[in-house]
């Protein structure tokens, strides 16, 4: 960054900024992902100890059952006992993306001294450093995926070492390419020449979004808290150890984000499948045998309810208070303006919580969970008006309150 804000003709003397850019954008890259599989690592060599005490198999099985979890996450799925599970955990996944965030700021301080400085930007000089940095920090990066599903694969287990591979790159340009964009002072300049009413209205987007997930955080905590017996008696039920408990606890921990997904697709209406002819939305739940696992005690009962339909009125209440809270950072003072940001944020936040969709589910096991996902398309169909509308509402209310001071001095 200091040859960004270096004033023209001024040599860069700050070697910190200037190191290898491939060397440092490559390195970057392993050392995000092999740092979040060495931390499973750990963990999967300490479960396997916390289970049986060693008792059973030796270490490297339980490194190996790693490696596999950590594939997971980038969507390799695997095969147990000849059964397709491709359910990701989306909490190790998080945890990977913000290893690779942190990273990926660093690598772009490091190399914000390369390429043309602020002046020579704005004058229209091209520039690549972000985006060779960003192809090499995805080749080092997948480079770890490829190699690690390469030793922890074999016949019986199957992971898909070309989707792995693919979501890492996926992972490394949708998150890593903006921290090191914004690590190099890049996107700064980008975003200065960005018309406002794009800020606006991606602002929109994020905050609806973000909103909408806490919301169903809370909804599905409550579910799960208001039943909270019925999944300490599933614990009871596999006649665990203590240690075999803690760590069948923390691996379901990583579905949370899974779960949270879930109710978000439940509020909207379209709900979601546990098993292969199951429905779980708020018109009607319909169920069949259920494994155990606790995190299904969030479940509704098995039916239909009188009130369960009103919670469908959550996500353009959510929609609405997320487009205002956005548009008091991008204020206007046009009604029509207004209403078109928080709109089009609505479509876009809805466009994102179907891409989550698409992730949050898949297989879950051999028979009927072979479905365990929400009904993509329905949640797309349905959060585009639901949220969309919201904004629309949501937009004006904030332009009134930004007009009050003018109406009140006119008055």
């Amino acid at each position: 960054m200091t040859s960004l804000l270096a004033p023209p003709g001024t040599p860069v003397t700050d070697l910190r900024h200037r190191r290898p850019l491939v060397a440092v954008a490559a390195l970057g890259g392993v050392v995000a992902a092999a740092s979040t599989l060495v931390v499973c690592l750990a963990l999967a060599v300490v479960g396997w100890f916390l289970a049986d005490a060693g008792a059973h198999g030796a270490p490297h099985d339980g490194l190996r059952v790693g490696t596999l979890g950590w594939l997971m996450a980038h969507g390799s799925g695997v095969h147990v006992q000849g059964a397709a599970v491709t359910v990701a955990p989306l909490g190790l996944t998080l945890l990977c993306g913000w290893v690779a965030w942190r990273v990926g700021l660093r690598v772009g301080d490091s190399v914000s001294g390369h390429g043309p400085d602020a002046d020579r930007l704005a004058d229209g000089e091209r520039d690549w450093t972000v985006p060779v940095a960003t192809l090499l920090f995805s080749v080092g990066y997948a480079l770890v995926v490829a190699v690690a599903s390469s030793l922890a694969g074999d016949p019986a287990t199957s992971p898909s070492t070309v989707r792995a591979v693919l979501c890492a790159v996926g992972l490394a340009v949708l998150v890593g390419g903006p921290a090191i964009a914004l690590g190099s002072g890049r996107l700064a300049i980008w975003a200065a020449v960005l018309p406002e009413p794009v800020k606006a209205v991606g602002a929109s987007a994020g905050r609806i979004l973000g909103w909408y997930l806490v919301v169903s955080a809370a909804a599905f905590l409550l579910a799960l808290l208001l039943d909270l017996a019925s999944a300490a008696n599933v614990l009871a039920q596999l006649h665990t150890s203590a240690g075999e408990t803690a760590t069948f606890v923390a691996l379901s921990s990583l579905l949370v984000p899974n779960a949270v997904v879930f109710a978000g697709s439940y509020l909207l209406g379209p709900g979601f499948a546990v098993g292969t002819g199951t429905v779980v939305a708020p018109s009607g739940v319909v169920l069949g045998a259920m494994p155990l696992f606790p995190l299904l005690a969030a479940l509704p009962d098995a039916g239909t309810s009188r009130w369960t339909p009103w919670l469908m009125a959550l996500p353009p209440v959510v929609a609405g208070w997320g487009a205002a809270r956005a548009q008091r950072r991008h204020p206007t003072l046009r009604w029509d303006e207004g209403a078109l940001r928080g709109g089009l944020g609505g479509i876009l936040a809805a466009v994102g919580l179907a891409l989550l969709a698409s992730l949050a589910g898949g297989a879950a096991g051999p028979g009927r969970m072979r479905e365990v996902s929400p009904f993509v398309l329905d949640v797309l169909v349905h959060a585009v008006p639901a949220l969309g509308v919201g904004g629309v509402l949501g937009g004006p209310l904030a332009t009134w309150w930004e007009r009050r001071p003018a109406a009140a001095e006119e008055g």
